[in-house]
């Protein structure tokens, strides 16, 4: 919603109707217009250099294999010169237990970060520790990690 009241036509995917009818009450809520696709990031056909931005807010249940087909997607989907955004736990999310998945592989590195996007342009990457209020499951102290980067 926020990337929307900031004036970009968004577009959001999920494979949950109940995410997104959350979602659509917010949009409806907050009188911003953003384009509703229900689908399995695993299995959407990704369009070819459309988007000037692509963003992944924990969004980490996918496993390894499924991780690396829906990353391959998102930059699929991302123009050049496009700006990548990803937002997700650390395994040591594991010892706060604050949220996020409870699987050591679905938790991500710098490693595994650097290793994927490592060809991107002003690659950031910010691993802390912050306190996150995002309802009942999400709440407390909180082991994060964020990158930026532009596709070469």
């Amino acid at each position: 919603m926020w990337l929307a009241e900031q004036g970009l036509d968004v577009v959001s995917l999920d494979f949950s109707p109940a995410a997104q009818n959350k979602a659509r009450a917010l949009a409806a809520e907050r009188g911003v217009k953003v384009v509703f696709v229900k689908a399995d990031v695993h299995v959407w056909d990704y369009p070819q250099a459309t988007f000037d931005v692509v963003v992944e807010i924990f969004a980490q249940f996918s496993p390894p294999a499924d991780r690396t087909i829906k990353w391959r997607g998102m930059r699929r989907a991302l123009k050049p010169g496009g700006l990548l955004i990803i937002q997700g736990y650390t395994p040591k999310q594991l010892q706060h237990g604050t949220g996020g998945p409870k699987q050591l592989e679905n938790l991500y590195t710098r490693a595994m970060l650097e290793r994927e996007f490592g060809d991107f342009r002003d690659l950031k990457i910010v691993e802390e520790e912050r306190d996150m209020r995002e309802g009942a499951s999400h709440a407390g102290l909180s082991a994060v990690i964020g990158l930026t980067a532009f596709k070469a």
